[in-house]
């Protein structure tokens, strides 16, 4: 028998409310971001399998994203990039600032995957290809939930390893932030000083700090619920197919359309809005 369940515990007012108030607290993490839902978002994309056209694909998301805030009046900022010689990304991090850009990119964090005829192929041969969005929310300067131990935090700066041009500087100027006791890793390379740079690194270290507290929440409540628990960023969520035919399917609510040049393009809602319904009812994942 748990303390909670012993009818003298909530025979006891204050702790049978401090009990509601905690549950109620980790239902709204769960299920609104932790409160967190009107703060801005920092974006990465991280190329996965699939060589050149996954670093491509991963220059498609970010162009798909960017244009989503555009005409969302959302304004986005690069904070790192790590661009290949022919224009793709091996990771790429940026912000999304306004109109409560977390709350709604949020549940864009996943596995995606592409497939299309490869441009990168002499043979004209189909292709498949992976990358992972991360979405974090903003962590603003006066919020205490997040603050950084620099005896715990290891401090690296190098010279930039892109292909060159824009996004390259020429000197040690890129910042590297290691949580030791974590092993979460931020850094940055677009700022003109390294200054500037462990600014940004700082801000990216602490909202994957924000993630990782607001993960293991989520693991809790659901242990709690005596849901299954699946750790990690596994989950493959969306499929782009552009050959043999066309076709953009979200593999959680089972949204789909044949119209991928408009999802390319940004046009998003449809897939938001219906995941968002589909864990407000409760729904089951689709299955693909």
């Amino acid at each position: 028998e748990t303390a909670m369940s012993s009818p003298d515990f909530w025979n006891d007012k204050d702790k049978a409310q401090a009990a509601v108030k905690e549950y109620q607290d980790l239902k709204a993490q769960l299920e609104g971001g932790g409160g967190y839902d009107k703060s801005d978002a920092i974006l990465t994309i991280i190329a996965g399998a699939g060589g050149d056209d996954a670093e491509d694909f991963a220059r498609i998301l970010y162009e798909m994203y960017s244009k989503y805030a555009a005409q969302n009046g959302l304004r986005t900022a690069l904070l790192s990039a790590n661009e290949n010689s022919l224009g793709g990304f091996r990771s790429v991090s940026f912000d999304v600032i306004g109109g409560g850009a977390y709350g709604k990119l949020k549940k864009e964090a996943g596995v995606h995957r592409l497939v299309r005829m490869s441009p990168f192929n002499s043979a004209g041969k189909r292709q498949t290809s992976f990358a992972l969005v991360e979405v974090l929310p903003e962590v603003e300067d006066d919020d205490t939930d997040i603050e950084l131990d620099w005896d715990e935090i290891r401090v690296d700066t190098f010279r930039s390893q892109g292909a060159g041009g824009q996004h390259v500087n020429k000197t040690d100027s890129a910042v590297r932030l290691t949580h030791l006791p974590t092993g979460i890793v931020a850094q940055s390379q677009n700022e003109r000083s390294q200054t500037q740079n462990k600014e940004t690194a700082i801000k990216v270290l602490k909202a994957r700090l924000l993630e990782r507290r607001l993960e293991e929440k989520e693991a809790e409540l659901k242990q709690l619920k005596g849901e299954h628990v699946t750790a990690g960023w596994g989950n493959q969520i969306r499929s782009y197919v552009l050959h043999p035919y066309q076709m953009v399917k979200d593999l959680r609510s089972g949204v789909e359309t044949s119209n991928t040049g408009a999802v390319l393009d940004g046009e998003l809602d449809a897939f938001m809005t219906a995941e968002l319904e589909r864990l407000a009812t409760g729904a089951p994942v689709s299955g693909g």
